[in-house]
């Protein structure tokens, strides 16, 4: 076995603290590689907490990664040793369902297996994430990062980019349409930057106004508060699509108000309670309701590729290590731009 240094969390209610864990050794088809840097998202802390479901603990959170190959086993033909590389939300699925079969992992019948907090295709053995030095992943689940973009702030489209650039491209969001973006944080700000590359008039609906200049900076052409009642009614029935990457509770009947007819509003951000949707906030105007996970690993390397082409990176903060729990506090506060990432070099 391979022995990893780490940051996890051992019960629902302790933080996160250093830990020594061991990855399997590299098998025929398996990358190993060194985790240079890893990205911070809110569903991370929402699962150390355990409020989605319970967890598998010792947890080691991190499903943003990225780094340089330190060994392939000697059947792999995608990846030689020093090339820089991505793991993404998952690390395995059943391969046979006619999901994995269409390239939709994500959504895979049998189970597929989560990069943290998850099982591997054994059904037993647990998962462990990107909050640590190394890792090891058959060659399949792993990404080829361009040495064009930089490094740290490609982490996070493996969450936040994937998350945000799937839906957008499954209803063919582009010229002629409006995007309305709620939120304007780690999801939001990518939704922005690939609604704008897609051609379609974005605008961010926030609850803060001091974002106006942040999201026209990232390529918004609008901006409407939405504690602004003349503003929410200037845009009701305007929008062809809503991405909504809200993980905080609100009412998100207010914003099936600003579609148009056969408008869908597509829900990204997972808060920790259910939400009321009202069934006269569909009915009306013959709206949708959606959702969207992450995209299968065709299409994020695809994503990968199209940041690569039209240089789109997420704007990050670099923390060490040590500072992650702090960053929690921050991030549920909205204090970031927009996406922490962590410098694995300080472990």
């Amino acid at each position: 076995m391979i022995q990893a240094k780490a940051y996890a969390a051992q019960t629902p209610t302790s933080d996160l603290q250093p830990w020594n864990l061991q990855r399997r050794e590299v098998g025929d088809h398996d990358v190993q590689f060194d985790i240079r840097y890893c990205g911070v998202c809110h569903s991370d802390l929402h699962q150390i907490r355990n409020d989605w479901f319970p967890g598998i603990f010792p947890m080691v959170p991190g499903h943003e990664i990225v780094g340089k190959v330190t060994k392939v086993g000697p059947l792999v033909r995608k990846y030689k040793v020093g090339d820089t590389v991505g793991v993404g939300c998952l690390v395995d699925s059943c391969r046979v369902c006619d999901e994995c079969k269409e390239g939709l992992e994500q959504y895979c019948t049998n189970g597929h297996s989560q990069t943290y907090n998850g099982l591997e295709q054994d059904h037993k053995t647990p998962t462990y994430g990107g909050y640590s030095n190394t890792i090891v992943v058959h060659e399949d689940f792993v990404l080829k990062v361009s040495d064009k973009l930089d490094l740290p702030a490609v982490a996070p489209l493996l969450c936040a980019g994937i998350t945000t650039y799937s839906p957008l491209r499954h209803w063919k969001v582009g010229k002629g349409h409006k995007l309305g973006v709620v939120g304007l944080g780690g999801l939001g700000h990518m939704a922005v930057k690939f609604g704008a590359a897609f051609g379609a008039e974005v605008t961010v609906l926030s609850t803060s106004a001091g974002k106006e200049a942040d999201a026209k900076k990232l390529g918004a052409h609008k901006f409407v508060v939405t504690k602004d009642e003349k503003q929410l009614k200037s845009v009701k029935g305007y929008f062809d699509f809503i991405i909504d990457t809200v993980s905080a509770e609100h009412d998100m009947n207010v914003y099936l108000g600003l579609l148009r007819t056969d408008g869908v509003m597509i829900c990204v951000g997972v808060p920790s309670k259910p939400a009321p949707i009202a069934p006269f906030s569909v009915i009306v105007g013959r709206k949708s309701f959606a959702g969207s996970s992450i995209g299968g690993l065709p299409e994020t390397q695809e994503m990968l590729d199209f940041c690569a082409e039209h240089n789109i990176v997420s704007d990050i903060e670099i923390i060490a290590m040590k500072d992650i729990m702090p960053s929690y506090d921050r991030m549920l506060k909205g204090d970031v731009k927009y996406r922490f990432v962590i410098d694995m070099a300080t472990l």
